[in-house]
């Protein structure tokens, strides 16, 4: 990895933690008053209702109101020891603040292991059962666990796909259960590889009801022929290392509102069109339009700066080729307000 670069500004983003909890704290606050008269159908949303703090899974003391419909998925909080198996912000899979509150679900969204395909899934009931033709508007935030403080590192892939599933019938699993069949099927889902191990990923979207859904499920549920992956880490660089793909929920919502959950499609920055990042995941060269005169700063997945610079040009090219291999975040200072791009470097 090349050093950093060593331009003015240096504390354009802070560090990647710090970065991204103000971000997340100043969406927050812009849609609040939005928020605020929209009725959330997901009780719990944040996974921070539970009847105590201690380690636990979608199971006996777990969040409440969800439980797994498939797995052992796992519930993670602030309010576990620093490194425990579950904590926040360190835990055996990753180091990531929640992005909202002091919980996050995880839910393993690849496996594979001969011809087992193991997935994980969580659900909760809706606060009342879809009306049959009424639009809903959906959104949860994602994040691609990566790291942790295992003695060995196991996730070192993403996966594409991961999603909304509303359902008819409760879905309770249990150990010794069998894992049921994927649907291959979603309401909602991020069609892209879930790449970034950084920020929180908005995965949001809008269906028709055809059914009294009184069910959600989040995971993914596509079979590994439908599903593309991503590795994170030469799988010949640690051992042992294992197919694994692992994601990180929080914030779901479900309302009838359009305003009521987060949504994609945001306003542009003075009218600004919006900035466009190819390819990605990117090899060599890392093309960004629309951002002429930006000040620019990279940093990995750990939050330190790998370069910084300014975009020159309306189609301006960072050379990224010598660079390690993982997630990173573009950071840009544009017409006066912070903007955060996430890209991958893939073999």
């Amino acid at each position: 990895m090349p050093p950093a670069n060593t331009n003015n500004n240096s504390d354009m983003c802070l560090n990647g933690t710090r970065f991204f909890r103000y971000a997340a704290v100043a969406l927050i606050g812009v849609l609040a008053p939005a928020l605020a008269v929209a009725q959330n159908l997901v009780p719990n949303p944040g996974f921070e209702e539970s009847d105590s703090c201690v380690q636990a899974d979608f199971g006996l003391y777990g969040p409440l109101q969800w439980h797994s419909a498939n797995g052992t998925p796992d519930y993670f909080q602030s309010c576990l020891p620093y490194g425990n198996f579950e904590g926040l912000p360190m835990n055996f899979l990753t180091f990531q603040e929640p992005f909202e509150g002091a919980s996050c679900a995880g839910i393993l969204t690849y496996h594979q292991n001969g011809m087992d395909e193991q997935r994980e899934w969580i659900q909760a009931p809706l606060l009342e059962p879809m009306v049959i033709g009424q639009t809903y508007y959906c959104s949860f935030r994602a994040n691609a666990a990566f790291g942790g403080n295992a003695e060995y590192p196991q996730i070192w892939l993403a996966n594409d796909k991961v999603g909304m599933l509303f359902t008819m019938q409760d879905r309770p699993w249990i150990w010794g259960d069998p894992y049921p069949a994927p649907p291959n099927h979603a309401h909602i889902l991020y069609p892209q590889i879930l790449a970034d191990t950084v920020g929180w990923t908005l995965v949001s979207g809008s269906f028709v009801a055809d059914s009294a859904y009184q069910y959600v499920m989040i995971g993914q549920f596509f079979s590994n022929a439908l599903t593309d992956t991503l590795h994170f880490a030469d799988p010949s660089s640690v051992f042992p290392w294992y197919p694994w793909g692992y994601t990180l929920v929080d914030a779901v919502c479900v309302s009838l509102d359009p305003n009521g959950c987060e949504r994609a499609q945001g306003i542009g920055v003075n009218g600004a069109t919006a900035p466009i990042l190819f390819p990605n995941p990117v090899r060599d060269l890392l093309v960004v339009e629309h951002r002429d005169g930006a000040e620019a700063q990279v940093l990995d997945a750990l939050g330190r700066l790998v370069w910084q610079g300014r975009v020159t040009g309306g189609s301006w090219v960072l050379h990224v080729g010598n660079w390690a291999r993982g997630a990173y975040a573009l950071c840009l200072r544009y017409h006066g307000r912070l903007e955060m791009h996430k890209f991958v470097l893939a073999e």
